[in-house]
């Protein structure tokens, strides 16, 4: 099982990408408490909050999910992703 994930920091008005095999939850904390470095770009903010999860069944199906929503570099699209599941859908499928 693993996870791609957007969250959201309302101070920066920026998402973020990613993926996990672990809880999102926990991947959040880390985020927000800059577990990952001060170099890293979600280090600029501590208010990150989960925007959307999408649940796969396996880490390479993850990581070509992250790169196809990364790849579009449009934060109206993310939106769009929360607003219309069957556009979810249609991605997970694309990438699969």
């Amino acid at each position: 099982m693993a996870n791609c994930y957007i969250i959201h920091s309302e101070s920066l008005n920026r998402f973020y990408t990613g993926i996990t095999t672990d809880s999102v939850e926990e991947r959040l904390i880390k985020h927000n408490d800059g577990s990952y470095g001060a170099h890293r770009f979600t280090s600029k903010a501590s208010d990150w909050k989960i925007f959307l999860i999408i649940e796969l069944t396996d880490y390479s199906h993850a990581v070509r999910l992250e790169k196809f929503i990364k790849s579009q570099k449009s934060a109206k699209y993310i939106q769009n992703l929360k607003k219309n599941p069957e556009l979810v859908e249609k991605i997970v499928l694309r990438t699969k």
